[in-house]
């Protein structure tokens, strides 16, 4: 066998390796389920849920997500029950308006950040429901379907907060409001197309991190990519609908960063042939592993969580 055959074997024997050996535990909802999926494929536990766009899972093994994209909850998965609430609809000068909460973050300090469609701005409140800080938001075009869709708290204090319909992401000051770094999710040169699937384009961002480089990783929803953007606003690393083998992005939702570095998209409305979870290395752009459970989750699995690592790096 020639060196440069003995090397190629080594490095398919790598991938393979790899591929084999990402396995993960994943919490997600979809298809009127929520579900906790073993390592193994096998249904670990599950109850009946509608429709979520955030999940976190507490550490005393809690399980909060939102109940008609206005209530936040958390569940106890050993007896299905809600044991805390918050309904945004009805709180805090809410009352007789539209809110819908696509966002919401429990806070190390006990607070839970909560990011509220309609009236356009950020709340971190008690357990008793009581505001203890909250900023204005800025929206070009207002919505309460479509104000924002996921956001977090930095651990420099600030929020990074997608605007799906102004397809901008904006960090705001954590004490004043003040929009301190913000960035338009491109075209690419490409018109727009309605719908939700492979077929339909646009630049309605899902998700974003800051990663621990100082760039911001970025879900472009509709626009089936995820980019890495420098502080300068500089694209440097990015993926589109077809770069990667055998499979079609449609709506990229999710990111978590991996202690090993990679990447775990989610990739919602692309149907039947294609995975709901893809992890990827990023600097290979190799596939190491896909989550493929179209039979339970449907084609509508917008947010997950995996729960075999440390969890998504924010900073």
């Amino acid at each position: 066998m020639s060196f440069c055959r003995f090397l190629l074997l080594l490095t398919l024997v790598a991938a393979m390796s790899q591929q084999c050996a990402a396995q993960h535990r994943v919490v997600m909802q979809g298809n009127g389920r929520l579900s906790i999926i073993a390592a193994d494929g096998e249904v670990e536990w599950e109850m009946k849920w509608g429709g979520i766009h955030d999940i976190h899972v507490l550490p005393n093994g809690h399980i909060m997500v939102q109940e008609r994209m206005r209530k936040i909850v958390e569940i106890d998965p050993q007896t299905k029950q809600v044991v805390w609430s918050y309904d945004a609809s009805q709180s805090n000068g809410n009352e007789g308006k539209r809110v819908e909460v696509h966002a919401f973050q429990p806070l190390d300090d006990g607070l839970i950040m909560v990011a509220e469609s309609g009236p356009a701005r950020i709340i971190e409140i008690d357990r008793d429901g009581k505001i203890r800080h909250q900023i204005k938001l800025k929206v070009n075009q207002p919505s309460p379907h479509r104000d924002t869709r996921l956001a977090r708290k930095l651990g420099s204090g600030n929020y990074l907060v997608c605007h799906e319909g102004d397809g901008a992401l904006r960090e705001y000051h954590g004490e004043t409001g003040e929009v301190v770094w913000e960035f338009d999710v491109p075209l690419f040169g490409k018109p727009r197309r309605a719908g939700h699937g492979p077929e339909a384009f646009g630049n309605q961002l899902f998700g974003a991190l800051r990663l621990e480089n100082g760039n911001t990783l970025i879900a472009t929803g509709n626009g089936h990519s995820v980019l890495e953007v420098s502080p300068d606003k500089q694209i440097v690393w990015q993926i589109h609908q077809n770069d990667l083998p055998d499979i079609t992005l449609a709506w990229v939702t999710t990111l978590e960063v991996l202690p090993n570095g990679n990447y775990v998209i989610g990739n919602c409305h692309a149907g039947q042939d294609n995975p709901l979870l893809i992890e990827i290395e990023p600097q290979s752009k190799r596939v190491v592993w896909t989550f493929d459970r179209f039979d339970l989750f449907g084609n509508s699995a917008p947010n997950s969580q995996l729960l075999d690592i440390a969890g998504p790096v924010i900073r």
